[in-house]
């Protein structure tokens, strides 16, 4: 969906001649292409949430296989729901009230229909009563409050909780109020608790397999939780300036935003320090570690130096809507959460999968040429076209820079087809992923004894 997206920039009517703007325009596959990859993510952590917790509670609730196998179905069901109601909605065949309640609401990351947000948002709570069956045990026996087991559990709770935020506006909301509400959900739940849960789920695990000393995994977790409690709403008003912000609260803003990649930052640079001191546990979770570490390099880049490059109210005054803001998008949105949506699947399977299905091949590949083609895609792409952008809308205005004198010269569509390396080599890794997967989920379902996850975390254990 991403390429076919690019791909409209320079030929706006069709892909290389076949005319799939009458069957998939331009505003269907954007919508696609973005909502496919929030919805793959969430799946990935509510299915780690699911197979950790049972693992730190020590034990799986009676029943536990039937709630998951149902949350399953339900995820299905508004995944397909909602990506046949938004191209519905834009082809025409839904309008009005209809189109708002069951196709697109018109808004960039909560494009689902109302309808498919709400089904979303009951999924999501089902999950957490499925997390806290898991959990309810180790939450008894670690008595303090505060400890990572209920941070565990806390973060879990802002999930459905801070997604319901996108339920405070309608389609008769001001175009303002909608927004501001709009960047709650792409800022806080997105951006902002997702990061939360990610990094404590990261930093219990590691400290469980001992790459992490439970000191450094509480520190983080708690100054995680202050930079989202405490900043994470202020960080959310870098997004509104044109919605009436003033310019010194688009500021704070913008400095609040920047402070936080800094705990998932610092989890990464104590975790490669331990990796150094135990090269038998880093060989037995090699590959998940490596995504885990690649997270932290793009969390630094892509929503750190990325970020913040586009956030002052000054650089953002002339970059707004432009082609910069997809620098910081893909390579935070896949850098960081889709490499975390990776690596938390590979520890899951990496516990249950023998080593004769365990292809280390296809993840190096795979691995080099994910974060390869972003590369690729960010230096010969994103960064010369919006850069490019960016200085005419310094020179000329804002309207010059988004005119189609601009968007149709000759340097804006060469930059758009130099896309083309990168998204391949991107794509080969996304194939090698979905091929190690099906290997070696199939393994575990025709294998005569299956590896428990006592006897694959001994190997990192011992390694301490």
């Amino acid at each position: 969906m991403g390429m076919v997206t690019a791909h409209y920039a320079v030929e706006g009517d069709g892909f290389y001649g076949l005319p799939l703007q009458q069957y998939l325009p331009y505003a269907a596959s954007r919508t696609w292409h973005l909502q496919l990859a929030v919805f793959w993510i969430a799946t990935c952590w509510l299915a780690a949430g699911l197979y950790f917790a049972p693992r730190f509670g020590k034990q799986e609730p009676k029943g536990q296989v039937w709630g998951n196998g149902g949350l399953l179905i339900a995820l299905t069901v508004v995944v397909v729901g909602s990506l046949i109601g938004s191209w519905a909605s834009v082809q025409g065949f839904l309008t009005g009230d209809n189109s708002f309640m069951f196709g697109h609401q018109g808004y960039e990351y909560v494009e689902l229909g109302r309808l498919w947000q709400l089904l979303l948002i009951g999924g999501m709570v089902f999950w957490l009563w499925l997390m806290f069956r898991a959990l309810r045990p180790a939450l008894k026996a670690e008595g303090n409050k505060t400890g990572l087991n209920h941070f565990f559990f806390y973060s879990a709770i802002t999930i459905p909780l801070f997604y319901a935020a996108g339920l405070m506006y309608n389609n008769h909301t001001s175009l303002s109020m909608a927004e501001y509400w709009r960047w709650w959900v792409v800022h806080l739940w997105v951006e902002g608790f997702f990061e939360v849960f990610a990094t404590v789920t990261i930093a219990y695990l590691c400290s469980e397999l001992g790459f992490l000393k439970k000191s450094s995994a509480l520190r983080a977790t708690y100054l995680t939780t202050i930079l989202y409690l405490g900043s994470g709403v202020i960080g959310t008003l870098h997004h509104l300036y044109f919605a009436g912000t003033p310019s010194f609260i688009a500021a704070m803003g913008a400095v609040a935003s920047a402070l936080e990649v800094v705990p998932l930052t610092l989890i990464g640079f104590e975790v490669v320090k331990t990796l150094r001191m135990s090269e038998q546990a880093e060989r037995f979770y090699r590959w998940p570690l490596r995504f885990f570490l690649a997270t932290c390099f793009w969390n630094l880049v892509g929503a750190g130096v990325f970020g913040f490059l586009i956030n002052p109210p000054i650089v953002l005054y002339y970059s707004q809507g432009l082609n910069t803001t997809p620098i910081h998008a893909h390579s935070a949105l896949f850098g960081v959460y889709g490499c975390l949506a990776i690596a938390l699947m590979l520890f899951s399977l990496r516990e249950i999968v023998p080593d004769r299905a365990w292809n280390e091949k296809i993840l190096r590949f795979s691995f080099w040429s994910l974060n390869g083609g972003l590369g690729m895609m960010m230096v010969l792409g994103l960064i010369p076209n919006g850069f490019y952008q960016l200085m005419q809308s310094i020179n000329q205005g804002t309207w010059y820079a988004r005119s189609a004198e601009v968007i149709g010269s000759s340097w804006m569509q060469w930059t758009v087809w130099l896309r083309i390396p990168g998204d391949i080599v991107f794509t080969l890794g996304s194939i090698g992923i979905v091929v190690f997967t099906v290997r070696a989920v199939y393994s575990v379902f025709h294998q005569p004894t299956q590896l428990g996850p006592s006897e694959a975390v001994s190997p990192a254990v011992e390694g301490q």
